[in-house]
């Protein structure tokens, strides 16, 4: 058992969030549910990718937002354009610079190891125009931004 697990809030939408989140991923699975008093779920433990979480039907008093997101690693376009689309689907909003927000509330970061490698380039002039290029950008595009570091 991990050691910390997030603890997700969320407004009596525990069910359709895990089922949402567990579709998205591959390596994904459903790990646990408690019921709660009226038989909707309670809450949930879901794994994405390894990581426990853990989904909680709290009420309307507490709302997710942009002070916590989740980091994804990306390795290609591919996997960047198909987690986006889904995320952002049936309400889900864009954001800059490769942030978005789910239709849950909840925040998301997808984003290639590339960019990490570009902004910490010891050319700081390369650094500084993928930054420029990423700054411009919603969902990050690897091929512009590696246009940026190679121009």
């Amino acid at each position: 058992m991990q050691k910390i697990t997030p603890f997700l809030w969320f407004n009596g939408r525990v069910q359709e969030a895990a089922d949402f989140y567990l579709s998205i991923f591959k390596n994904a699975k459903l790990i646990s549910t408690m019921p709660g008093p009226d038989d909707n779920c309670m809450s949930a433990t879901i794994e994405l990718e390894g990581q426990q979480y853990i989904l909680f039907n709290g009420g309307p008093m507490y709302q997710l937002n942009e002070a916590v997101s989740l980091f994804v690693s990306c390795d290609t376009q591919e996997e960047i354009d198909e987690k986006w689309e889904k995320l952002t689907a049936d309400g889900g909003r864009e954001s800059r610079c490769g942030w978005l927000k789910d239709k849950f509330g909840l925040s998301w970061q997808l984003v290639p190891p590339v960019l990490g490698q570009f902004l910490g380039d010891k050319d700081r002039e390369k650094a500084n125009r993928v930054l420029q290029a990423m700054l411009k950008m919603n969902k990050l595009i690897i091929a512009d931004l590696e246009q940026a570091a190679n121009e």
